[in-house]
């Protein structure tokens, strides 16, 4: 299988950079899959959870992020995210307070704003994604 370069960013590290066959990334219209001599492109990226293969590997390799781009420039792949994670580098406890805390923000209509509203709504989705991946790996 064809193969391409990726780039896999957070902000204050480099989560993973080398070559890939295939990168599959949530997005706001659903899951997005790139292939090697992909179109160029720039989107945004939403919190989910990501699959990537490496060449000579049979299974994806899996990982929860956070919000952030995705660039496609001449068959490299540049993924930009605030943060990411192995399922094994998640802490249950600490996720389902993060997750508790932005329902609460979310049913809480008081002094709310749209900044407000959107921030909670995006660390909610990064919480369920995370515990869905963290679940899913269990075994």
């Amino acid at each position: 299988m064809s193969e391409f370069s990726a780039h896999i960013i957070e902000a204050d590290s480099m989560f993973y950079e080398g070559p890939l066959e295939s990168l599959i990334i949530p997005t706001e219209g659903g899951m997005y899959g790139v292939l090697a001599h992909h179109q160029n492109v720039f989107m945004a990226v939403v919190p989910g959870i990501i699959k990537y293969r490496v060449p000579g590997e049979k299974d994806y390799r899996e990982a929860s992020i956070s919000n952030g781009f995705l660039r496609i420039y001449n068959n490299d792949v540049m993924l930009m995210i605030e943060a990411a994670e192995h399922p094994d580098e998640i802490d249950e406890a600490r996720v389902r307070a993060h997750e508790e805390r932005a329902r609460e923000k979310l049913l809480s209509q008081q002094q709310q704003n749209s900044f407000e509203y959107n921030l909670a709504e995006a660390r909610l989705r990064r919480s369920i994604a995370r515990m869905s991946l963290k679940e899913r790996n269990m075994f």
